[in-house]
Parts: structure tokens; sequence; C-alpha cells
């Protein structure tokens, strides 16, 4: 028979199916089966990704150890999870459709294109790929920024991007995340949908250890046809933005208000009624400005950011002998800030500190900081705000750290070693000699000191890698010193940094402001990082100086600035406000008597005071500012409603109360008096009688003993009431 006549008639059925399937892309373990396992959750942290597995199975969280996945999925057990002979009874099918049971629930769905890949890959023998298989480089968002309306929706395209240039549509099998929740969420596929808040929303898309960023511009599009003066850049770039988004910024604070808010920002502390006073009477046209310059010449100013720099320096007193290092320690840090050391040299300090004690104090912070790994660690979130603890065990999910960067950047501190010094339970630091190098606990490969984003240094065994990292750090060009000292310090004065939180610099969690940041940093790098320079150029902008009271339109701002967001006094802070309202003078073991609670060295206090416990004064045990508690809570409600304490100084024979109900002077003169130390301000008409109704009514049908005990209770109970106002619990 001859062949030559039907057999193309017979290939014409096939040649189709055939050929579809020679044009289909052979499947990538890496490329193809991880990113479903992780879109579905499967590695997650909660899930089999998790250090020790679930139920016996266990991934590499987030897909980052593929090799090791595919170990675990075809050849772990003895290949239970997979079954070439029937592929559709695999346990990795069955289990993610939950035809059998499964403690995560259904995952794929049969006609899902997630369940026909993993089907075929089964089907085509279980591929891993080869060396010579493209590999993805990087991956990009269309649109990458956009304005939006408000409660708008808009859907994203990820495209990867591989080595040998091919590009394959992936937003089916990305993950996206909001950074700000309040404004946006996003769903599975890559769809977008805002809500009714004005402003900048940044969407995180991940994709096989791969990250890129959407961002939104939400404008509120109201009228901004008047604006307040501009004192400095600062004002140029926020007004701006306002401008762009349609958000007016409210009126610039009265005198009363700029007083209290700038004296607490910058000392910790309430202005006097005779600095009020003073101020609010003076008519000179600088005189802002110049109370700034009071304040930050003040030794009030080195106290108050010492007791910040202090916490975060992790200054503890864990043992009784540690007292005289933790008070060399943060008098060496109220020192610095006093005579206004520069940043950059601060940082080389403690980073490069050696010696002993008496030597050196910052080398205290290798006392509670014992581990290259934590130095690193701390370091790493203090001075250039990213956050490494996660790259220790695996490659960071939200940003480009790998553990080769992580135990590079950990060798700087390879060589950091210490001895006994003569004082009992002190130590002299310093750095041994030798090659510098730590290993990745993955690889099991040394790794020299590399800096973040850098080459490995090559380093003389004499050579000290803790200077080499204190020089990067302060270069001109590096991308995280002076932007997250910047940052953390407009959290400070503004209760909001332009990056949230201050201490987690990344590209994933863009500034809602880019211009500000990038213009204070390199303002501060001009500067020659000058502290009190960056704090004065903020609280004499505008901007800092603008009410928190809303005009019709910024009631819902809560990132761009267009109104000061108050924020509540610290534990410190307010044990020294009640403190000054009550006239009572504080008492601290081996401090002297009168010491602020923002002038306490260490942490050690905080046991013998609840108030600074219940109001959240950091223990000093991480270099976080989370540390720090701000939220409010029923214990400290109940506290200042009627802790022993507060009533006993209220009721004290001879505190303010007392003093108040004997004094012979007008009693519209003693209650201004009051509201001058609480708040700053007059007593309104409706203040000043209630007041008197509260006098007039506690000492109705009383004489002599009995009405001064009444007037008395009658003066506490004002002081009370002030004390338990949000105005009083405030900065604003």
């Amino acid at each position: 028979m001859n062949f030559s006549r039907v057999l193309p008639a017979a290939l014409c059925c096939l040649s189709l199916p055939v050929l579809a399937a020679e044009a289909r892309r052979p499947l990538n373990f890496a490329n193809d089966i991880v990113p479903i396992l992780t879109k579905g959750g499967c590695n997650g942290g909660g899930c089999h990704g998790k250090a020790s597995g679930q139920n016996g199975f266990k991934l590499s969280l987030l897909g980052f150890e593929p090799q090791e996945d595919y170990e675990h999925i075809v050849k772990e057990a003895r290949g239970r999870r997979i079954f070439p002979a029937a592929p559709e009874q695999s346990l990795l099918l069955t289990k993610g459709t939950a035809q059998l049971p499964h403690g995560g629930g259904k995952k794929l769905d049969p006609k899902s294109e997630d369940y026909q890949d993993l089907l075929r890959w089964i089907r085509e023998g279980m591929p891993y790929g080869s060396d010579s298989d493209p590999k993805m480089v990087r991956i990009s968002v269309e649109p990458g920024v956009l304005t939006m309306p408000l409660k708008g929706s808009t859907q994203l395209k990820v495209t990867a991007h591989y080595s040998d240039g091919s590009t394959r549509d992936v937003t089916r099998r990305a993950l996206y995340e909001a950074n700000e929740k309040a404004m946006a969420e996003t769903s599975e596929t890559g769809g977008v949908r805002l809500f009714d808040l004005p402003g900048d929303v940044a969407v995180m898309i991940r994709y096989q250890g791969k990250v890129t960023t959407f961002r939104a511009t939400v404008p509120l599009g109201a009228p901004v046809d008047k604006l307040p003066p501009v004192a400095n850049d600062i004002d140029r770039l926020v007004f701006a933005k306002l401008k762009t988004i349609g958000i007016p910024p409210s009126d610039i604070c009265d005198d009363g208000t700029f007083i209290r808010r700038v004296t607490l920002d910058i000392t910790g502390r309430l202005p006097t009624a005779d600095e009020m006073k003073d101020f609010m009477a003076s008519a000179e046209p600088g005189k802002r400005t110049q109370l700034v310059n009071r304040l930050l010449d003040s030794a009030e100013y080195a106290e108050y950011f010492a007791n910040k720099w202090s916490a975060l320096l992790r200054n503890q007193r864990t043992q009784p002998t540690y007292a005289r290092g933790s008070y060399l320690f943060w008098s060496w840090i109220r020192d610095s800030i006093a005579d206004n050391m520069p940043f950059d040299q601060f940082a080389r300090e403690v980073v490069a500190a050696s010696g002993s004690l008496d030597q050196h104090p910052p080398v205290a912070w290798y006392r509670q900081v014992k581990e290259p790994k934590t130095q690193m660690e701390d370091v790493a979130q203090l001075f250039l705000g990213t956050r490494m603890q996660c790259a220790q065990c695996h490659h960071h999910p939200f940003e480009k750290w790998s553990q080769q960067d992580y135990y590079g950047f950990a060798a700087f501190f390879a060589n950091v070693s210490r001895k006994n010094a003569t004082a009992k339970d002190e130590e002299i630091i310093f750095n041994k000699r030798g090659a510098a190098q730590m290993t990745n606990i993955r690889t099991k490969q040394p790794v020299t000191p590399t800096s973040l984003g850098g080459e490995p240094l090559k380093l003389r065994p004499e050579q000290d890698p803790r200077l080499e990292l204190a020089g990067w750090m302060s270069r001109k060009d590096n991308p995280f010193f002076a932007h997250t000292l910047v940052n953390r310090y407009w959290k400070h004065f503004f209760n909001r940094g332009l990056v949230e939180p201050e201490d987690d610099m990344r590209e994933t969690n863009p500034p809602v402001n880019p211009e500000l940041l990038s213009a204070l940093a390199a303002e501060f790098v001009r500067g020659g990082y000058d502290l009190k320079a960056l704090i004065r150029s903020i609280t004499t902008s505008t901007t800092y100086q603008l009410s928190a009271v809303p005009n019709q339109y910024n009631a819902r701002d809560r990132q761009n600035f267009s109104r000061y967001y108050p924020k509540r006094l610290n534990a410190e802070v307010l044990y020294d406000a009640v403190n000054r309202l009550l006239d009572v003078e504080s008492s601290f073991a081996g401090q002297a008597p009168g010491t602020r609670a923002v002038a306490l060295p260490d942490n050690s206090y905080n046991q013998s005071n609840y108030f600074l416990t219940v109001f959240g004064r950091p223990d000093s045990s991480s270099a976080c500012e989370c540390e720090r508690t701000q939220e409010a809570s029923l214990a400290q409600s109940l506290h200042l409603l009627n802790a022993a304490d507060i009533q006993n100084q209220l009721a004290r024979a001879n505190g303010r109360a007392d003093r108040m109900a004997r004094d012979a002077s007008p009693d519209d003169d003693k209650i201004t008096d009051v509201y001058h130390i609480a708040l700053s301000r007059e007593p309104n008409a409706a203040e000043m009688k209630l007041a008197h109704q509260h006098l007039a009514k506690k000492v109705q049908g009383k004489t002599g003993e009995e009405s001064l005990k009444a007037r008395k209770e009658a003066f506490e109970d004002i002081l009370w009431a002030l004390l338990n106002t949000k105005e009083f619990l405030f900065n604003h």
C-alpha cells in the first residue's frame, strides 16, 4: 500500500495537538510550580513554610529555596506526595483541592490554570529544569504610578523579566498588599479598589522573591487658593503636595498652643506660667524662632533627647553592678546632644566603640548587645532603617536582602571581642586581629564584611571593620543613613513619619512625600549632620505651626501634614507634667530630689514606679521605637482617675490645692494660673464660670475650718479635672 497519499491526510487530524504540545513552554519548577505554592499560602509561615513544617511536610518560607522544596515534594517520604501513574491522585492535588482532608482547606480549583499546570508538571515527569533555563531577574507593574479618584479602582498587570530577555505575565500568581489598609484593598488577581480617604497609597507586589510597588495618588480635589506663608523648603514641598491633592491646610496655631507644643517636643516639659505669659505678651516678629533657639540651648533639650537615644541604644541596668555603666553611657549621650555632636560622629562612636567604660562610655552598648548578629540587626534598624532580622534564615519577604547580605553585614562585627575590666561585671571591648568573617548557615561558606548593596571588602588583619562600616554609613551617597534619621525626627515632631514605621525604610514602603524626605536628608548631609539645625528647620516651619483644629476638608487627612496631628504625652513627659501641675517634687532612688522622669538614666526605675510602667516607658530591650507604648488603655484611665498616689498628692498638706484654698488672692487669678500651667492658655468664660460654681457649691453653708476644707477639696477637684482632660494629656 502506498502511504504517500494517505499519511498526510491522517496526520492532518493529529498535527494541531502535536504542534500545540511542542509549542508549549516546558515547565520549570522554580519558575512555574513554586509561585503556585506561594500564591496559595502553602509555604507561608503559618503553614508548611514555618520552621518545623506542618504535619510532616516542610517547604522553604515563601519558596526562597526551590531545590529544597523539590526534594520535599518529589523525593521525601518515598515520593508519596506525587503519583506519576495517576497524576490526578497525587496527594499534592487531592489535598490542595480538599478531596482529602487538609488542614489548610481548599487551595486549588480543579478548573484553574494553577491546577492544570501542576497536573501537567506531574504528567511530564516532575522536571526541575536545567541550568540553562532562564532565571527571573525582576518584575515590573503597569501602571507604576497613577492618579485615581476617591473610591476608584484599577487593574494591575505584573510582568516577570527573565535572564534571556523574555517576559511573562504573572499577574494572577503575584501577591499584593496595600500599605495603608484604610485607603485601599487589593484582590488576589491584582485589582486595586480605593476607599474614600485622600492621600497616597502604595501596593507591594511580590513574586518569587522579587518585589515592586504600585503607587496611587488620591486627590480630594478641594480648592487650595490660599496657603499660609512659606518659611522654608519643608513648607514649599508640603504645600505643593497639598495643592496637588486638593487639601487646604489648617490655619497657623496661636502663640499659647505653639509654646506648649514646641516646649514639650524639644524639652519634654510644660512651659512655665511665666514663660507662657512673657511669650504671649511679646510683639517681636521672630519670637517663635527665638523660642526654638532658647529651647535647643537648654539642658532640658539634651536630657529629653538623651532619654530617647538611651532607650534605643538599650541602656539597661539588668543587674545592680551595671549602674555605673548605664549612668556613664546616659551622661555621654546627654553631653553629645548638648554639644551638638554631628550625628555621623555619634553613630561612629557607638558602632566602633572600644576600650573601657571610663575611656569610652559607648562601649556599654556592647554590654547589652553581645552577638555579632544582634549588633548588626540593631545598627541596621537604628541607623539605616532596615530590618534585617528576617534575612537570617531566609530571603527577606518584603525586601531584596538575602541570607548572604545578612551574614555579610554581620561580618563587620565578627571580630568584636571582650575581656574583663577591673570593675566587677564591666568589660573592655576591642577588635581582635584576623580575617573578619561569618559563616552563612545555609551555604556553610564564609562571608566577609559587605555593606548593604555593596561588594565584599578586602581588609587587612589589623583593620577594624567597624570603622569601615561607620565610614560607609556617613558617606554622602549612602541611601539609608540620613534618610532614616530625618524620618525618625520627623516622626518625633509630627506624630507620623514620612515613612511608617519610622525604622522600616524599604522600596516596598515608600514615603508619603518622597521629595520632602530626599530634600531633608540632603540638607542634613550638607549641614554636617547637625541635629539642632534639623530640629530648627522642622519647628520653625509653617507646617509644624499649623493648628491641630481641622477645617472642613482636612479632618480625615492622616499623612499629608495639612494640620498638626495631636499625640499623647509619653510616660515620662506626662509624669513630669502631672508633678508640675500638682507642684510635686519627684523622688527616684539614687537621683537628686526633683529629677525629671525624662532625665532618668536607664530602665531600672520602671519597676519601682507604676505610673511609668502603665503609661508605657520602654524597657530599653530593643532598638525599635515600637517598644514605647503610646496607645491609651483602661489601666491608664483608671490610674489618672483614682490612683492612690495621685489622690494623695492632690490632698496633701501644703500642696497646690491646699495653698490655693489658703491664698487670699482672687479665685480668678488662681484658676487662671493653673490653666496657664496645665494648658498654656487662659480659661474661657464657661470654664471660669464652672469653676466658680463648683467652689460655691462646695462651701455653701460652711464656715471656718469646715469652709477652708471644702475650698481645698474644690480646688483638688479642679486640678483633678484638668489633668484628666485630653487637652492636658495630648500635645496638640
